[in-house]
């Protein structure tokens, strides 16, 4: 056994490095379901609200868990967390925002033109999927950049959501060629409609046809994300935190969000790995502790035993593992299986100290 700590090339298993980075603007925290993204971002926010002005967290995820982890109820506007002066919390709701959209842009059109408008929006959520995720990211991105925060922290969905939010430049430029196609094909037809209607009394207040203002509202939202998109590939204004537990089909994921994020040109270079047994003992530590105590416990003590050894056992593999691919490049945080739930402001405060502080580690 060898302390990483004793190797110097090895970054610290901390994220203190993230909560000095003054110049950071977003933080995403993200991965596979269930293995805690949504205390990780809450424990990073706390440590962030201690070193930033304002600090916000948003919830991208459709399944909203801020308000369970904090322990009061948010909404789509940003809110002071009890307890806190500096620290927001925002939950999206992404079907909201897409019919606050629509709703806009037929009340634009006039009533004649709004099915007009419903049947372009329904051709394209069917034929391009993503295309609503992204219109709705571009809409709280417009948002979020008029606000005064120092830290945007993003408690996103799981991995396969994330990684449509990288594709989103792409989905624009497929959703404009289709509508493109649209107008070349039917755009006369649709002007005679509207001329038929009333001498284009059912247009946009420009006098656009529907699909002219379903051009302009894509083209808006491709120069949003495209601005946004260069934002976050620059190191120095956004990174990405990946969370994981020891268990082969999280870290396998977390291995293909690495990738894919580098593939995009973003920022990762810290790991939290949740729910670790003992994080500051190894398997073969407690396994001496096991022989030396098993004669002096019951039978149904040393079953609980055997089996705690056995998945602390599986845990230090895939840990070994982790530090095999990142341990040379990332900060690799583990954070320990508590006997409790994280809830609330004082609990999550405290669990918040591991990933600043973490206890002394050692790996194979």
């Amino acid at each position: 056994m060898a302390s990483f700590e004793d190797d110097i090339d090895v970054p610290d298993p901390s994220l203190m490095n993230v909560v000095e980075q003054d110049s950071l603007k977003w933080i995403f925290v993200g991965g596979k379901g269930g293995v805690g993204k949504t205390t990780t971002s809450c424990c990073l926010s706390i440590q962030l609200a201690k070193k930033r002005n304002k600090v916000l967290i948003v919830s991208t995820d459709p399944a909203h868990n801020l308000s369970d982890a904090f322990c009061q109820k948010f909404g789509r506007d940003p809110m002071l967390v009890d307890g806190f002066d500096n620290l927001y919390v925002m939950e999206i709701d992404a079907n909201a925002d897409m019919d606050k959209i629509q709703g806009e842009m037929s009340a634009a059109a006039g009533d004649d033109e709004q099915s007009v408008l419903q049947s372009l929006m329904g051709d394209l959520t069917s034929s391009i999927p993503g295309i609503d995720e992204a219109m709705s990211f571009s809409e709280l991105m417009k948002q979020v950049q008029t606000m005064d925060y120092d830290t945007i922290v993003f408690d996103t969905a799981p991995t396969g959501h994330t990684l449509r939010l990288l594709s989103f430049p792409t989905i624009m430029e497929k959703a404009l060629g289709k509508i493109m196609d649209l107008k070349d094909k039917f755009g006369g037809m649709l002007s005679s409609m509207s001329g038929l209607m009333g001498g284009g009394a059912g247009t946009g207040p420009n006098g656009e046809s529907p699909t002219d203002m379903m051009l302009g509202k894509l083209e808006e939202t491709r120069e949003i994300i495209n601005k946004v998109n260069t934002m976050f590939q620059d190191p120095t204004v956004t990174t990405f935190v990946c969370v994981c537990i020891p268990e082969f089909l999280s870290i396998f994921e977390t291995e293909r969000l690495v990738q894919e994020l580098s593939k995009f040109g973003i920022d990762s270079h810290n790991v939290v790995i949740n729910q670790v047994l003992f994080p500051e003992k190894d398997a073969e530590e407690l396994a001496e502790w096991f022989e030396e105590e098993k004669g002096k416990l019951s039978k149904e003590a040393r079953e609980i035993c055997s089996k705690m050894m056995a998945r602390k056992k599986m845990q230090d593999k895939y840990i070994g593992q982790c530090f095999d691919l990142y341990g040379d490049d990332f900060h690799i945080v583990l954070q320990p299986l508590l006997d409790h739930e994280v809830r609330g402001v004082e609990k999550l405060t405290d669990f918040s100290e591991t990933l600043v502080n973490p206890v002394d580690l050692e790996v194979d």
